[in-house]
Order: C-alpha cells, then structure tokens, then sequence
C-alpha cells in the first residue's frame, strides 16, 4: 500500500470489479492493495464468505435461490461497512447485479429481495469487467470454492455482461495470455477513478503496456 497524507473529504465512488469464474478477480484486488493508498478500500467476494461458511450447494433450485439472496443481503451489508472511513474509491469484488446472472426459476433476484434492477445498478459508479479465459488451459482451477468447468465459466460470463448492460461506465477487460497487461488494464482504470490528491507520483503496474 502506498503512502498517503491526503486528508481531503472525498466522495466515495463505489466500483465494481467482475467477470465469470476464473477471470483473476482476486489477483487483481491484491494488487491494488499494493499499488493504491488506504483510501482505495477493497471489499472481499460476497460468494465467498457465504459458500465459504459452508451455505449448502446441494443443486436443489430452492436452496440455488436462496443462496443468492443471502449473497446479495451480504453484499449489501459488506458496502455498507466503510460508510465513514472516507474511502475515495471503494472495489468491490462484484456488485449486486452479478447475482441475477445466477439466479434460476420462474421469479427474479430483484422481486426476491424487493428492490429493481435499475435501483442496483445505480448504486455503483463503474464497472470492470474482467472476461474469463478464452482457452481452457488458461482457467484457474485453484479456488476450493469454484465448481465450474471451463464451459460453464464462459456461459456466466456471458450472463454477467448481460447482467450489467445499461450501465453508463462498463469498462470491458478482455481475456489475454498475458494476465499482468490484463491486470494492469483493469488497474489502470482503477488509476482513472482515484482522484488526484490520493495518486502516488507514477503508475508501476502500467510499465510494461
């Protein structure tokens, strides 16, 4: 994490970071954690504190259901926990939207937890959107928690960019061999969207573009 003595009251933008299972969501927050200062806060994966604790994944469409409300609840409450730190940016490891790219059955996510689509999408400034990789043997097996094939990946990623279309700041990252120009893509939107008070005086993770 970088320094910084900025102590001007910024407002907080809230940014999504998404793609499809395997699309280096995580690899990408870590490296932010190393490249921007406190006041890019970073916010952990809703799915994965809730399947993590071991929510059950038995296939059944009712429980598919409700673990997607319980992911959108989490989520909703994970953003709410850095109200007042001043965060000029924070990122958020998906966005509420990303769940109606996994809900089945005959309803919707948004009549389920009584919001609309629109109301969501309007809760956050921008989008990166990370694609999954194009070839299988490029698609990161390593998570415990990711049940997906490769296939399957591709098929939500599809859904995801669905999921988020209207919004007026999507930023599309696309898949590439050489995952540190895709991360320092997405970084470097990121860069974009830190107000100047709390950049530092250059950008390391864009030197190799």
């Amino acid at each position: 994490m970088s320094e910084c003595n900025c102590s001007i009251q910024h407002d907080t933008r809230r940014v999504v970071l998404t793609g499809g299972p395997g699309a280096g969501k995580s690899a990408v927050l870590e490296l932010a954690r190393l490249f921007f200062c406190r006041h890019v806060e970073r916010l952990p994966e809703a799915a994965g504190i809730v399947f993590g604790g071991r929510f059950p994944r038995n296939g059944e469409l009712v429980v598919r259901q409700a673990a997607q409300r319980a992911i959108y609840h989490v989520q909703r409450e994970l953003e709410s926990t850095v109200l007042g730190h001043n965060a000029a940016v924070v990122l958020c490891d998906r966005g509420t939207p990303d769940g109606s790219a996994y809900w089945e059955g005959d309803t919707d996510l948004w009549s389920a937890v009584g919001t609309t689509r629109a109301q969501e999408l309007a809760r956050y400034d921008a989008v990166i959107h990370l694609r999954t990789p194009s070839h299988a043997h490029h698609y990161n097996l390593d998570n415990p928690l990711r049940t997906e094939t490769h296939v399957e990946a591709q098929a939500i990623d599809l859904r995801i960019a669905d999921a988020w279309s209207g919004h007026p700041r999507v930023f599309d990252v696309p898949a590439s061999d050489d995952f540190l120009r895709k991360a320092a893509q997405a970084l470097g939107v990121v860069w974009d969207l830190v107000p100047a008070c709390c950049r530092s005086p250059s950008r390391p993770f864009l030197q190799g573009e």
